[in-house]
């Protein structure tokens, strides 16, 4: 991803997550911090889909919206702060092509796990990919700024 990249992105994140906006600072921010965590897919000249990752603690995530200012100094989880497809990238195995970057750029960064948080029904993606429903009471309390049904998971590599 680079900076040329973030309208297309913020574009298909307004798209694919209509019910959890985030502004464009949003994502310019994560690209700034962390840059090997920011992915693009693309068919025929247009970004199809994105991921965004960095490293950071264990426990309740960010806030959806909000600027992280900067990267924990001691990260001990790799967090997964979204992965958009638009429709006409999915099914084809990509989702699951940018999930195996992200594994890599973890253990790359030497964390021995990925967290996210799972929204819109994608709990059942996400368990394809090899995560599994995590956190306790104090992490799901957290969650509120993702919406009713969002479920924090993890993943071991």
């Amino acid at each position: 991803m680079t900076e040329a990249d973030l309208p297309e992105v913020s574009a298909i994140g307004r798209e694919v997550h209509p019910e959890l906006p985030e502004d464009p600072g949003v994502f310019a921010e994560r690209l700034r911090l962390y840059p090997k965590g920011c992915l693009v897919l693309q068919s025929a000249g247009r970004i199809t889909g994105y991921a965004i990752s960095h490293p950071w603690r264990l426990g309740p995530p960010p806030k959806l919206n909000t600027l992280l200012l900067r990267l924990p100094q001691a990260p001990d989880t790799f967090y997964v702060h979204d992965l958009a497809l638009l429709a006409q990238a999915r099914g084809a195995g990509t989702g699951g092509a940018l999930v195996l970057r992200l594994v890599q750029q973890a253990r790359r960064t030497g964390l021995s796990n990925l967290s996210l948080v799972a929204v819109s029904g994608s709990v059942s993606f996400w368990r394809r990919q090899g995560f599994d429903v995590a956190g306790d009471a104090a992490i799901q309390a957290g969650l509120g700024s993702y919406g009713d049904t969002a479920c924090f998971m993890m993943r071991a590599i």
